[in-house]
């Protein structure tokens, strides 16, 4: 266990003695909204606990949820690039996080159903966030995919993704880019 990290600037800060259960009792029902802030919330429960692997697999989660994009929580909220970006980028040296980069090669390859284009495509713009923020860190030599290009994720996120999606995303990768 490590120290306590700060809070993510991006996510909602956690009810207190936060545990699993807030996304167990998600397990056979709805995957909305409320599933979409309760991933959020636990990623940051997670993350300030020292577990900067499970925080982004919190995020994982979230972007599954199943949502419109006229949900309320999306204005404070919203789909979790920057986030994403921002847990990578402060996650301290010798704290386990993987590897994001081949996690999201890996996982935007392997995707099923439901929604399997949509979420295939935010895997992809999770990979290009993990790659802008920790370029040092390698791909699967082994693993043969082609890897799409940021024009290829944007304009895919445009298509399967929610509305503004893209800009979302675009604006998260513009921030990264503006501190590296």
């Amino acid at each position: 266990m490590h120290e306590a990290f700060p809070p993510c600037p991006h996510l909602p800060l956690p009810r207190a003695g936060l545990d699993w259960g807030a996304l167990h009792a998600f397990r056979k029902s709805d995957r909305g909204a409320d599933f979409y802030f309760a991933c959020l919330e636990y990623g940051q429960a997670v993350w300030q606990r020292g577990f900067a692997a499970r925080s982004l697999l919190c995020l994982d989660r979230a972007f599954g949820a199943d949502l419109r994009g006229e949900e309320p929580m999306l204005r404070e909220f919203p789909l979790p690039y920057a986030a994403m970006g921002w847990l990578i980028a402060h996650t301290p040296p010798g704290v386990f996080i993987g590897n994001p980069r081949v996690h999201f090669q890996h996982y935007a390859d392997r995707m099923n159903e439901p929604r399997r284009d949509q979420r295939r495509w935010r895997a992809w713009a999770c990979w290009a966030v993990a790659r802008a923020v920790r370029p040092d860190l390698p791909g699967d030599p082994k693993h043969r995919v082609v890897e799409p290009t940021l024009p290829e994720i944007a304009a895919a996120l445009g298509r399967h993704g929610l509305p503004e999606e893209a800009a979302i995303w675009e604006q998260a990768l513009s921030a990264i880019r503006s501190v590296a």
